[in-house]
């Protein structure tokens, strides 16, 4: 006799399935629990936990108050990564939440001291980058790395500016924008980092430090959550011990500058 699969399996199925044709788009909210069990014929325990499953994998994410929506990104469902590629999430996580630290504050300060020049040489840094849209197996995932560079310049900090650019050689290679990016969403993909880039730069033209530092964390954040359901997909999200043996890592990389006597 052929075993069957579990009602929980065969909901979480269903709706991912829903997910991949398109029927449910990205950034689209689920239906409520009754809904999903009027039209499973389930209880609400299979439907919490047949959601539950997508949202290990990545598919779904939650929003507080409002439910479960269909992730702008979901993890693609047969990917293979090389063992080194796996090896790098870890650091790859911390150094997204080093940014993430830095980057904001690096916005605020860009919008409040950026000159008229600088202003326009980000946007046309932004367009140049997001003009690209290359193929997400053929680019990294942290492709727009000079236009953040540009706007830590243009912060008037050079210590900001010289630590993000000392961070460029271990952030940028690290692994394909494929890993994350189902080849049929490349355009609503780079579409959604081009709105989450013009509004960085919109608020650094306008001079408006506090939106600049909020536009700058939801993208940085977006990207963070992409790369951690990468990591729960593959089996290898960091524990706290990992997590501290990979900043140990990427520390050990940063060399103390010689001292030049006196």
């Amino acid at each position: 006799m052929t075993k069957r699969k579990p009602l929980s399996t065969v909901v979480a199925e269903s709706l991912a399935e829903k997910i991949r044709s398109g029927r449910l788009q990205p950034g689209a909210q689920l239906p409520t629990e009754a809904e999903l069990c009027a039209e499973y014929d389930v209880s609400r325990t299979v439907v919490r936990e047949a959601v539950a499953r997508l949202r290990s994998e990545g598919m779904v994410v939650p929003q507080q108050g409002r439910g479960m929506f269909v992730s702008e990104t979901p993890v693609p469902r047969n990917f293979s990564i090389p063992d080194e590629a796996l090896r790098t999430l870890p650091e790859t996580i911390a150094l997204l939440e080093l940014r993430l630290s830095v980057e904001v504050e690096s916005a605020g300060l860009c919008a409040e001291r950026r000159t008229d020049k600088e202003a326009r040489d980000i946007r046309a840094m932004m367009e140049q980058v997001d003009a690209q849209q290359a193929d997400p197996d053929a680019v990294q995932i942290h492709y727009d790395y000079d236009f953040h560079l540009a706007i830590a310049k243009a912060a008037r900090n050079e210590f900001i500016h010289g630590f993000l650019a000392y961070l460029g050689p271990m952030i940028v290679p690290r692994f394909q924008l494929g890993y994350v990016v189902e080849p049929a969403l490349k355009d609503s993909y780079y579409a959604r980092i081009h709105n989450e880039h013009q509004a960085i730069v919109d608020a650094i033209e306008r001079q408006d430090g506090r939106s600049a530092r909020q536009a700058m964390r939801k993208h940085l954040h977006n990207s963070l959550g992409r790369v951690r359901a990468l990591a729960r997909a593959s089996g290898v999200e960091a524990t706290d011990a990992e997590q501290k043996a990979a900043a140990a890592s990427l520390f050990t990389k940063m060399k103390r500058p010689e001292s030049t006597g006196g």
